[in-house]
């Protein structure tokens, strides 16, 4: 499954979508939030594609995997700071939810993506 080349994985690519979506959302975050929550917040989208990319350079499947685990971890964190920017009404729930609904897509990738590296590994 490992490409030669990260940018060609559609994973990679929505992600990088996804990063530049939270730049533009951290944008209308209070200003008071502006080195808290939406550096988090920055910080969570980028280690989702970044992780990827760097995994995918490794030398094994196996290290592969485990920076596909810490972009599935980025991805669930970058949720719950959604999640609060939802109960904190910073930002509307319709853009949220779109959000979060590519997170989980996004998610649904990762997790693909490990299986099959480990259906390959344990071949």
């Amino acid at each position: 499954m490992k490409t030669s080349d990260f940018k060609k994985l559609s994973v990679w690519q929505l992600s990088m979508d996804l990063a530049c979506e939270i730049y533009k959302a951290i944008r209308v975050l209070p200003i008071e939030e502006r080195f808290a929550l939406s550096d988090q917040m920055r910080r969570a989208a980028i280690s989702i594609p970044s992780n990827i990319a760097e995994g995918q350079r490794r030398n094994s499947d196996k290290e592969f995997i485990h920076f596909l685990s810490i972009s599935r971890g980025s991805a669930a964190e970058l949720q719950t700071q959604l999640i609060l920017c939802n109960r904190l009404e910073y930002l509307k729930e319709e853009y949220i939810i779109e959000i979060i609904s590519q997170l989980e897509s996004i998610d649904r990738m990762l997790v693909g993506l490990i299986t099959s590296i480990n259906n390959r590994f344990n071949q």
